[in-house]
């Protein structure tokens, strides 16, 4: 009884915030260690589920660079890494959209439509809901975002699965290879979302003797940028986080993917798992 007891209990301290977010868009940045490991996939489905069926409207952007990766090695196709973005050829962008759209999507939408949900794998080029322009070779900066035909598909009660491949400007293009976390950041822009989500394998941002920073608003980041505090990896992660909330999301989140439930966590308990940023 005790134990029923303490389910119920849980579930009444989540009442607040599912209510809170009852009807509102949480876009979610899939990738690192919980887009690979087995038990992760399975607490990630889970915890999309969990929020699709109280009424939350998840979107998911993934990653698989290093699927891609590891395909072009295969092939013998050369992977080139310029300030950290990969420089992505003619060759590559074709292979990129093969691994991105045709493999890990496809994984993706079938795992959360076998746990009962109702996701759909899409691409930029749908629609050419997401364009374009080279930032280097083939590798893209996105000029636009159809946020009208996402929210369409929230409405019709789907989870729009997005691989990150957008449209270039002419009909014979093959497409431009995106950052994910850019393009979950403007997405979450271009759809008016409550919040965005990026998991990572980190705690989330670190101060200088790595604990876990719990907020950061945007001049607190700035500060930790010049000190070298926020570096390497973390800031694209960081600034992406900043833009969405520059353009109207109320929050973002760098969270830890690798620990299980983390969506869940952050944002149905008052604690939080990661870093918050906000604006102000």
């Amino acid at each position: 009884m005790k134990k029923k007891i303490e389910t119920v209990k849980t579930l009444l301290d989540a009442l607040p915030f599912i209510r809170k977010f009852y009807g509102k868009t949480i876009v979610i940045k899939y990738g690192g260690a919980a887009q690979v490991d087995e038990k992760l996939k399975e607490s990630f489905a889970v915890d999309i589920l969990m929020l699709y069926m109280v009424g939350i409207k998840p979107v998911i952007v993934h990653g698989g660079g290093k699927r891609i990766t590891e395909i072009l090695t295969a092939l013998n196709v050369k992977t080139e890494f310029k300030d950290g973005v990969r420089v992505t050829t003619k060759e590559s962008i074709k292979i990129a959209e093969m691994v991105l759209s045709g493999e890990i999507n496809k994984e993706i939408v079938n795992m959360l439509n076998q746990h009962g949900a109702k996701a759909i794998g899409i691409n930029g080029k749908d629609m050419s809901f997401m364009k374009a322009k080279s930032l280097i070779g083939y590798t893209g900066e996105i000029t636009s975002i159809d946020g009208v035909f996402l929210n369409k598909l929230l409405s019709e009660n789907l989870i729009p699965v997005i691989a990150p491949i957008a449209a270039g400007d002419t009909p014979t293009h093959p497409g431009y290879n995106i950052n994910a976390d850019t393009a979950a950041s403007e997405i979450a822009a271009a759809i008016n979302a409550k919040r965005v989500i990026f998991l990572t394998d980190t705690l989330g941002v670190l101060d200088k003797n790595k604990n876990l920073i719990s907020s950061l608003n945007a001049n607190e980041i700035d500060k930790l940028k010049q000190e070298g505090v926020i570096a390497g990896g973390m800031i694209p992660k960081v600034d992406a986080a900043l833009n969405a909330v520059k353009r109207g999301v109320e929050k973002a989140h760098i969270i830890d993917g690798r620990i299980e439930h983390s969506i869940l966590l952050e944002l149905l308990t008052s604690e939080g798992i990661g870093t918050e940023i906000k604006e102000k």
